[in-house]
């Protein structure tokens, strides 16, 4: 790929939406449209993230903003059937499904658990406009990163989802995003989810392509927790390796909130994600855990940012990944605990394995501590498999790959056995076995045929 410099990107980034900016507005409420000018300005004057800025110290953003994409402003007029296309992906998982295509809610291809609401921004918006007011963009705004400004400039498509007070949801709620068409694609997908007081759900993010063409989803959720609710969020990334994948999940936790996320990426050609947390009330719980699976010539990058803001709030943190190829991974992970913030317990842990000399694993984590009665450690480790393990292994007539993989597999379900859906755990430990096996897809059969480098 011919090297573009990220000034003219920015450029063509903010001509296009001052080109668009009629259509994209067209039909979108005030709370939306208002934080438009003031993103499209900040990412105007600021562009890109340059690589070795505090954010963005490992990855170079342009690998995912360096292609030529195409925009679309509304829906594609091709649909998914979201019962069909992943038939294969978690057989026997019973859940509420909703289909996002190239970033654009199918409320009719899809079931939604009563009392829930499960819709389009706009239609969120005039369905519970006080929600939505207090809360979209309200996380978002106050991050100093321009891809999220770029989202806010662009947003149209993407979901709301609310959870009223004490409602608990029987099942899952599986939300499967697909990019699919012709053609690259630039999306810009953002989603706002509001977690009542007592509600409790557990929420599953699919994400998918279903082309080999050079897709770009920038897709920023917002999710707000409210006093004693309870969120299990899982999101399994799994994308060509032509697309690149920014994610940015912005949480909220309020006084008494219990929050588990879980991250896997099996796939994808440049990946970051971004998981920023801000505890918010007392007694608030965060156990935040992530896996990546690269090989190829792919790049994952995990950045966390843990803001303990109040008293009395615990936080537990995760990241392994397992590299082959000539892949890349990067860690960086941040925990903040402000000066009132006493009582605060605080753990961060990044472990990483290298199956090939030539894989590239970069972790930076870091702790800023004001307050003196705190418990906190961090700590990263970077190797290869354990020398002695494989021997041990191989004496007791265990071929030389198979006791890699058992190993692999092992080092693996740390993360796995964290899943509170049985049958997605069991599916979790099936995927990363086939993905470490170089395989994508477990069903032979399946339609999508995944490529299987």
């Amino acid at each position: 790929m011919e090297k573009v410099s990220s000034t003219a990107i920015k450029n063509k980034l903010t001509a296009l939406y001052r080109q668009y900016s009629d259509s994209i507005a067209a039909g979108m409420p005030a709370a939306i449209n208002r934080q438009r000018e003031s993103a499209i300005s900040q990412f105007d004057e600021k562009g890109l993230p340059e690589k070795g800025c505090e954010r963005y110290r490992f990855t170079d953003i342009m690998g995912a903003f360096g292609h030529t994409h195409g925009y679309a402003i509304g829906p594609q007029k091709e649909q998914v059937d979201s019962q069909k296309a992943f038939r294969c992906a978690v057989p026997g998982l019973d859940t509420y499904t909703i289909t996002v295509g190239n970033g654009w809610i199918d409320t009719q291809n899809g079931n939604l658990p009563a009392g829930v609401t499960v819709t389009g921004l706009a239609e969120g918006a005039q369905l519970h406009p006080d929600i939505f007011e207090a809360n979209y963009n309200r996380l978002a705004a106050t991050k100093n990163d321009t891809i999220i400004s770029l989202n806010t400039a662009f947003a149209r498509g993407g979901l709301f989802l609310y959870i009223p007070d004490n409602v608990v949801v029987d099942k899952p709620i599986q939300i499967v995003n697909v990019l699919s068409g012709g053609n690259p694609l630039m999306v810009n997908q953002r989603n706002l989810i509001v977690a009542g007081r007592g509600s409790q759900a557990k929420i599953v993010f699919c994400d998918h392509t279903l082309a080999e063409r050079q897709f770009l989803l920038n897709n920023v959720t917002e999710v707000v927790m409210l006093d004693g609710s309870q969120l299990d969020c899982y999101s399994i990334q799994n994308l060509n390796d032509h697309s690149s994948q920014i994610s940015s999940i912005l949480i909220e936790q309020n006084a008494g909130s219990q929050l588990l996320a879980n991250t896997l990426t099996l796939h994808g050609g440049f990946v970051r994600n971004n998981l920023e947390v801000l505890m918010n009330g007392q007694h608030a719980e965060a156990n935040i855990y992530g896996l990546s699976l690269p090989c190829g010539h792919q790049h994952i990058d995990n950045f966390t940012y843990i803001d303990h803001a109040v008293p009395n709030c615990t936080s537990y943190e995760l990241y392994k990944n397992v590299l082959n190829g000539d892949s890349v991974g990067a860690f960086g992970g941040y925990v903040l605990v402000r000066p009132d913030a006493q009582k605060t317990n605080a753990m961060q842990s990044n472990k990483n394995i290298c199956i090939s000399p030539s894989a590239r694993m970069y972790t930076k984590p870091q702790l800023e501590i004001y307050a003196d009665d705190v418990k906190c450690s961090h700590g990263a480790t970077v190797g290869q498999l354990d020398e002695n393990a494989l021997f041990y292994m191989r004496q007791r007539g265990i071929g030389e790959e198979e006791a890699k993989m058992m190993l692999m597999s092992a080092f693996a379900h740390e993360v796995v056995r964290t899943i509170r859906i049985p049958i997605l755990a069991d599916r979790y430990a099936e995927m990363i076995e086939n993905r470490l096996r170089g395989k994508q897809a477990a069903c032979g059969e399946c339609f999508m045929k995944c490529d299987k480098r």
